[in-house]
């Protein structure tokens, strides 16, 4: 009897699958998914509507992406962190960053070698590793302050490692890597002959007085590190699946090699509306931190309001908040309590764990504030009946 291959049969379904079904069967404000509730910019959709518009773009892309969409990631790299990056044979582009990871660990990384991955970890991480034939190191975030030991992470190096996945700023801790963080880490990297694969998606969200530094920024880095990002996030159009990837020649055409039997190429009309969005002046990246913070500061207030306790995002849309003043359970079993009886999902992150190092956030719920101050609020008022 035909069956799934040994590959995949260990994976079982996402958690968000079962959150986002709860959600919909008990008409819950969904916090769990990543997933905007507002529009992108009216002139970022006119931009794609005009490339519908013509014929030309309605066809298959170039495999390594458009070229105005790779010269628009190489000029965006350059305006923002100073980097010298080759339009054409530095810049691959994919569908989302989900892809543009896989890609990287299936072009970069050996059956046997073995890859670091800082928890908790966007949850296809593992998978990508494991489907190539590699081995996951895992080293963890403390909580509260969700950093990581240094004596922990140099004892993950060894003459296996291969690689390190880096996300900073982090899903789902909202940290941001300092730059004495990243210092370690590219030491380390550079003393093991590692190469980084460095996932940036929240990289224009940050908040207060924290700064994004790309790990390839740093002496001798740029030509070990491949940069992930993607439109997604920073211009609310999660469902057009845009991501790229930058870096050395020699490291990208790796992943140029694993991305033309992944998906070869990337919709084309979104490709061009996405080099438009990258050409935005400062002003729309300003205006997107303060628009996030608002929701961030909305968020807060309804998780203290709730008697939940969490620490401040640095970065990202997501927070993760400590439930146990006011739930005598595990994170599964609250996010389906809350989801269920208070109208409100979220996140267990354990599934962002290995077995060894889940009880770190076994009370603890990840909520999502990329939504619209109206659904916030409802949120919060939802949200106050854990208190009462």
């Amino acid at each position: 009897m035909p069956t799934m291959s040994s590959r995949v049969a260990p994976f079982g379904t996402t958690i968000f699958t079962e959150i986002n079904q709860l959600a919909l069967q008990h008409n819950a404000i969904n916090l769990g998914q990543g997933r905007p509730d507002f529009d992108a910019p009216a002139d970022i959709i006119g931009a794609a509507m005009n490339a519908l518009r013509g014929a030309y773009y309605n066809q298959y892309a170039p495999g390594a992406g458009a070229p105005s969409l790779r010269k628009a990631v190489a000029l965006h790299a350059n305006r923002f962190y100073n980097a010298d990056v080759d339009p054409n044979a530095g810049v691959i582009v994919t569908a989302g960053a989900t892809e543009a990871v896989f890609s990287s660990v299936l072009g970069l990384v050996d059956r046997g070698d073995e890859v670091i991955v800082i928890e908790p970890y966007f949850d296809s991480y593992v998978p990508n590793i494991l489907m190539a034939g590699a081995t996951p190191i895992y080293v963890p975030l403390h909580p509260p302050h969700w950093t990581f030991d240094p004596d922990e992470l140099r004892a993950a190096f060894n003459s296996k490692t291969r690689a390190i996945i880096l996300n900073t700023p982090q899903n789902p801790t909202g940290r941001v890597f300092t730059l004495e963080e990243l210092t370690l880490i590219a030491d380390l990297c550079k003393e093991h002959d590692v190469t980084v694969i460095s996932d940036e998606v929240y990289e224009h969200l940050i908040f207060d007085s924290a700064r994004h530094i790309p790990i390839a920024t740093l002496p001798g880095m740029f030509e070990r590190t491949v940069t992930v990002s993607s439109l997604g996030k920073t211009f609310s159009v999660t469902g057009w699946k845009i991501g790229w990837v930058w870096g050395t020649p020699d490291l990208i055409k790796g992943v140029a090699q694993a991305h033309q039997f992944v998906t070869f190429a990337v919709n084309h009309p979104a490709q061009e509306a996405a080099a438009y969005a990258l050409s935005l002046p400062g002003t729309y990246f300003e205006d997107f931190q303060a628009m996030y913070t608002g929701k961030r500061d909305l968020m807060m207030r309804a998780l203290n309001g709730a008697g939940l306790k969490a620490r401040t995002p640095e970065g990202t849309y997501f927070v993760m908040a400590d439930f146990s003043d006011v739930f005598d359970g595990d994170d599964l079993e609250f996010s389906r309590y809350l989801t269920a009886e208070v109208g409100v999902a979220c996140i267990p992150p354990t599934f962002f764990y290995s077995t060894p190092h889940a009880h770190m956030a076994s009370t603890m719920a990840r909520f999502a504030f990329c939504k619209s101050d109206k659904m916030l609020q409802e949120a919060a008022e939802r949200l106050a009946t854990l208190a009462r």
